[in-house]
């Protein structure tokens, strides 16, 4: 596979040199001999992705609406254009990514098992002695967004009838035009019932029929009621938390304006706040010596910290949640004696997080 590398090591682990980052993920296939050669593995730590939708809403009235009520007893129609922003959803994402700390050399040993190491393309661990046909793909999400725009709408003078356009005022046209939609309603009604003087031969047909009566609706209706078109913007924030943080301004938002950048005062702030739940406690005893350190070593990975993220707007919670975080988390060690030449040990990462997701282990025929 083009985005992963396999490489056999031994479960030594150390340390990484200050190598190239961009070159430490490089595996060259074969290589099996000498101290200094293995393999280099990075944990991710966790970003917090941000999604925000706003949508601009713009009204236009329509060209009777003064004759709303009168005609079809639309009340509290508006005669007066208007455009502003409305803030719909947030959504919010944790993505794993390579954190340059915690990047680890597992160089090769003649005395131990050599396991298969699966990595991503940016050189996060994914699996130990997992064979190719047992892993579980992974599945990228669409890196763009679907952003809804107004439809094409249909030109209401496309249905106008003779009469209607010979009106010699424009009260008078609104009058026909309302005498217009009051019988395509009673069509559409006289269809639903059977009572048609001419009915569609199949369903198929009823469908078109229905169809057509509720565009020509639409579209005269909208010369009374106007026409409100919507956008749907989508926005994307990304927040790599090293600490907790509260009322951190993450964007600010205007009726008028919209989405606006957290340093432009022409908008409210939107606030976030990520509190730290410190679900994980640190190991009881620190390792004080160097040669202790090295003896509990092995092959590490992330054990991470439950945190709860809120996002606040005009003085009201908009979106809160509960969410994994390995900053706040600790870093923990597979033992190398787990791997010996009489058993092997699968071991399955979550690359998002760094942490296990699964351990089996399987004797040696």
């Amino acid at each position: 596979m083009k985005h992963i590398m396999n490489k056999y090591i031994s479960l030594l682990v150390m340390p990484a040199l200050a190598v190239d980052v961009g070159a430490q993920t490089e595996v060259l296939p074969g290589v099996t001999r000498g101290k200094d050669y293995g393999i280099v593995y990075t944990l991710p730590k966790t970003e917090i992705s941000v999604t925000v939708r706003a949508q601009q809403i713009s009204y236009r009235p329509g060209e009777f609406s003064r004759y709303a009520d009168q005609y079809l007893r639309l009340s509290n129609v508006s005669g007066t254009a208007e455009e502003h922003w409305e803030l719909t959803d947030i959504l919010v994402e944790t993505v794993g990514v390579p954190d340059k700390e915690r990047t680890y050399f597992v160089k090769l040993k003649d005395k131990t098992v050599a396991p298969l190491i699966e990595l991503t393309e940016e050189g996060l661990i994914r699996s130990i002695n997992v064979p190719l046909g047992e892993r579980t793909p992974v599945v990228r999400k669409p890196a763009t967004e679907v952003v809804e725009t107004p439809k094409k709408r249909v030109n209401p003078r496309d249905f106008f009838s003779q009469e209607i356009l010979m009106a010699n005022s424009s009260a008078k046209m609104a009058e026909l035009v309302a005498q217009e939609i009051y019988a395509i309603r009673e069509s559409r009604s006289a269809l639903v019932r059977g009572q048609a003087e001419t009915m569609p031969t199949d369903g198929e047909q009823l469908r078109l029929m229905l169809d057509n009566l509720h565009t020509q609706e639409q579209a005269l209706l909208s010369l009374f009621a106007g026409v409100r078109d919507t956008i749907t913007h989508v926005y994307t924030y990304q927040i790599v938390p090293d600490a907790a943080f509260a009322d951190r301004i993450l964007l600010r938002f205007s009726r008028k304006l919209g989405v606006l950048s957290a340093d432009d005062l022409a908008g409210a702030p939107v606030y976030a706040t990520l509190t730290d739940l410190h679900s994980v406690a640190p190991p009881a005893t620190a390792v004080a010596d160097g040669k202790a350190k090295k003896e509990l070593m092995g092959v590490a990975y992330n054990v991470p910290g439950r945190a709860e993220l809120s996002v606040e707007y005009d003085n009201r919670q908009i979106f809160q949640s509960e969410m994994l975080i390995t900053q706040f988390g600790i870093q923990e060690y597979l033992a190398p004696e787990l791997f010996n030449k009489k058993s092997t040990i699968q071991v399955y990462f979550n690359p998002e997080s760094g942490s296990l997701r699964k351990v089996e282990q399987k004797a040696e025929q």
